[in-house]
């Protein structure tokens, strides 16, 4: 599969980043059939026509119609079918739902988006004021979240048919990385601490839940210089971590007897050939060295209780990566699966492979508003009963991922790309 760079958009390429983000979505569901991009496999999923369905929409909706003269809606349905949860807007379809929509066709959401696409060549080759240009680049940014989201979802989708297997496209090379059992031990970095500063300086584009910017006091700490791989986790397991409910939080405990957990989600175990584990590649051997994946908060705090450490405060996680560029593992190669650490020292794996969870919940920062109007529910609404990931992850498009961002899902929550990194006190 060919994988097109969407860019980094911001406010003085908006005509070309709009191009490039609008192609790398339809290149990302260039592979599935209409019958992949219909199904919802659970709540929590969005069928692939919905996600590009709905980035269309966030176009139409906060620009097309208050600032192109004479815009003509491709079908005024489509406002509630596609909406999200922009109270504001209007009503919307019920989000277990969408999958019961075997209308509009996933031709018919092609169509919409080349009307749009059409329309907003239009705007973009006018004057544009600064809170249109804004915007802009704010429904980029929105349509890579649902890039994102498009890769998370058909992997549920797809690992749904268990005598398949189906795989997404085919596994390329790792991106750099050891060979397998190649790693030495993990190590610590040690920070100071001290006053710090936490969230987004303002320049350049940022979502309203990375700021503002404010000091924060950090005790001297360490980080572990790679993410937890497969192999410490079949240690965990081997150890009774799934079946020791004093490493557990409370809730925690209630889900994983609830659901069944006794590995992270997407492994299956066969008698004859032991642990796999199924990617958008396809089902493949469990790889020792690579980052463990797709775990809930309660996991990934029971290994760090089990292994004497803890999780990382998103203030200790921020403060660390300041200085270190947004590269990795991302959703630019076409892997979309975490690779092993790359050898070296230092911290490594910060960005890319999977989002890390902390142990902060996910709330405003000391002076954050919400902005005014409908895009004012983007962020705020949700601060509440969710924790904070970091760092992005293998299916994170490049130019999308910063220090500064503040990703969050329920602590139960499994299907997205998320591992963990150990800290603790120096």
């Amino acid at each position: 599969m060919t994988v097109t760079f969407a860019l980094a958009p911001d406010l003085a390429n908006l005509s070309v980043a709009y191009q490039a983000v609008r192609s790398h979505t339809d290149a990302l569901s260039a592979p599935l059939s209409n019958e992949d991009q219909c199904i919802q496999s659970m709540p929590d999923v969005s069928p692939t026509k919905w996600h590009r369905a709905h980035a269309t929409w966030f176009f139409e909706t906060f620009l097309l119609k208050p600032r192109l003269p004479g815009y003509s809606e491709h079908d005024p349905a489509f406002g509630y079918l596609f909406n999200s949860y922009y109270e504001a807007v209007g009503d919307r379809h019920p989000r277990p739902e969408r999958g019961n929509l075997s209308r509009p066709s996933c031709e018919e959401v092609a169509a919409y988006r080349a009307h749009v696409d059409e329309a907003m060549a239009v705007l973009l080759a006018g004057e544009l004021d600064r809170a249109a240009a804004e915007m802009v680049a704010l429904g980029l940014h929105h349509e890579q979240q649902h890039q994102e989201l498009l890769l998370m979802d058909i992997k549920h989708v797809l690992s749904s048919n268990r005598a398949l297997w189906p795989a997404y496209c085919d596994l390329p090379a790792a991106p750099g990385g050891e060979p397998a059992n190649g790693q030495p031990s993990p190590g610590w970095v040690g920070f100071d601490g001290g006053e710090v500063w936490i969230g987004h300086d303002g320049i350049g584009f940022a979502f309203d839940n990375e700021g503002p910017r404010h000091r924060a006091i950090l005790p001297p700490y360490q980080l572990a210089d790679r993410l937890v791989t497969c192999g410490q986790w079949l240690e965990f397991m081997a150890d009774g971590g799934y079946d020791t409910p004093a490493l557990w939080l409370s809730d925690g405990w209630y889900q994983r007897l609830e659901h069944g957990w006794e590995a992270p989600s997407y492994w299956d175990f066969h008698p004859e050939g032991g642990w796999r584990v199924f990617t958008l590649h396809g089902l493949q051997p469990l790889s020792l060295d690579e980052p463990v994946c797709h775990l809930s908060l309660y996991e990934a705090d029971a290994f760090a209780r089990w292994a004497g450490t803890r999780l990382p405060t998103e203030a200790e996680w921020e403060h660390a990566a300041a200085d270190q560029r947004p590269e990795g593992n991302l959703g630019d190669n076409g892997r979309w699966h975490p690779a092993p650490a790359p050898s070296g020292s230092g911290l490594r794996q910060l960005f890319g492979d999977v989002w890390e969870w902390t142990a902060s919940p996910y709330g405003p920062y000391p002076g954050f508003r919400p902005a005014p109007g409908a895009v004012g529910e983007y962020n705020g609404k949700f601060m509440v009963n969710q924790f904070v990931l970091r760092g992005g992850a293998c299916v994170t498009p490049p130019g999308h991922i910063r220090a500064t961002y503040r990703n969050f899902f329920h602590p139960h929550t499994r299907w997205h790309f998320s591992g963990m990194r150990l800290a603790r006190d120096a």
